[in-house]
């Protein structure tokens, strides 16, 4: 990670605004931590949606946030709207408040519901403005936010059909610094975590919140056998909201080579240990995939705006870079991927060196550097 020299010139207040899910917290994240190396002194805030994930998981970071009442639109009982336009009116009269009260140099917004009304708040304000796209397929708040923009930092080629081609700054995505930190060798992270070394290991993951399709793969497996016959080990992450059901199921099995947790708090060593990860397709995932150069079988959800995580695959796939299997097919197909990619020492190193070419690194020093160049136009 290259970590820039402080900064001598004067410390920028910054605004920055998205969230909702870890795929757009843990980049807005980075780049604040990114800001403060290079400024220590410089004044951060943050501002999301009440009740959404950002409003815990910022102030445990060690910054600030205001919280506005916005939330998106329901696309299919639209009879629901009529509150959620009554909140984005509040939150629009907020977030002036709150951009003429703090006074920022720079406003960055990284998606989410609590982007819009934040960011273009400052845009009529006169304040230059950032948006950061983690996806292939661009979310609808950066699109109509990004004509305003001064610049739009974006990971994906393509994204011309988005967004002004003269704004675009490629950057790649951020990730949580603490995943590059881990220097043991891959043996040795099997045995911290209690796996022989001698033996391929496959990592499931959800997410914090789990995802319900892998969980079924892996019970299924479980339960017909396929699971305690295989020559792999597996390392299963299940997510909060489904643990008790697959921990039952897990227990049940007793199967010694599969060992199922709720949470996994070492990320970077499981990551590190792991031959074969089999995860969601959030970009926040295939950014760390990608830095870390993990060859990977992704299951996008389709529960997710835009179908962006579907696109989002399909660009690593057509690289050679990740399997793919859509979600729809998983309990049919998951597992026999699972078995031909992980016992295939040359199929592994081909995904691994691919997704590796794909990578860039230092993207929050990047972003940063863009956020001085907007804060220095005339």
């Amino acid at each position: 990670m290259n970590n820039k020299s402080t900064h001598a010139g004067p410390a920028p207040r910054v605004l920055i605004s998205g969230g909702g899910t870890g795929g757009h917290i843990f980049p807005a994240i980075s780049i604040a931590d990114a800001v403060k190396r290079r400024y220590p002194d410089a004044e951060i805030l943050f501002v999301g949606a009440e009740n959404r994930m950002e409003m815990e998981r910022v102030p445990a970071a060690g910054y600030n946030i205001e919280g506005l009442p916005v939330a998106g639109f329901d696309r299919k009982r639209l009879w629901r709207n009529f509150g959620v336009l009554w909140r984005l009116w509040k939150s629009m009269r907020k977030a002036r408040t709150i951009v003429r009260e703090f006074k920022p140099d720079i406003a960055v917004g990284v998606g989410g519901y609590a982007s819009g009304p934040t960011l273009k708040a400052a845009q009529r304000a006169g304040v230059p403005t950032v948006l950061q796209e983690q996806n292939s397929y661009a979310g609808v708040t950066n699109k109509l936010l990004a004509p305003h923009a001064d610049y739009v930092c974006v990971a994906y080629a393509g994204m011309e059909r988005f967004f002004p081609a003269d704004k675009i700054v490629y950057t790649g995505n951020p990730v949580r610094y603490t995943l590059t930190g881990c220097n043991l060798t891959q043996d040795e992270a099997k045995k911290q975590l209690g796996f022989p070394a001698d033996k391929r290991l496959v990592l499931i993951v959800g997410g914090s919140l789990g995802a319900r399709t892998l969980n079924n793969v892996m019970i299924a497996a479980l339960k017909d056998g396929r699971a305690g016959c295989a020559p792999f080990h597996i390392m299963w992450q299940t997510g909060k909201n489904d643990a008790e059901r697959c921990l039952e199921e897990a227990a049940v099995a007793k199967v010694p080579n599969v060992v199922a947790s709720a949470f996994i708090s070492d990320m970077a060593l499981a990551y590190r240990a792991a031959d074969l990860v089999v995860a969601r397709a959030g970009a926040g995932t295939i950014s760390e995939l990608e830095l870390l150069g993990k060859a990977s079988i992704l299951v996008p959800s389709p529960n997710v705006a835009e179908d962006h995580q579907r696109h989002n695959a399909q660009a690593l796939a057509e690289q050679g870079a990740a399997g793919l299997v859509l979600d729809a097919d998983a309990e049919k197909l998951l597992w026999n991927e699972i078995c031909n990619v992980v016992e295939n020492t040359d199929t592994l190193q081909l995904l691994s060196d691919n997704i590796k070419k794909m990578a860039m690194d230092n993207s929050d020093e990047k972003i940063v550097d863009v956020m001085e160049t907007a804060m220095k136009r005339p």
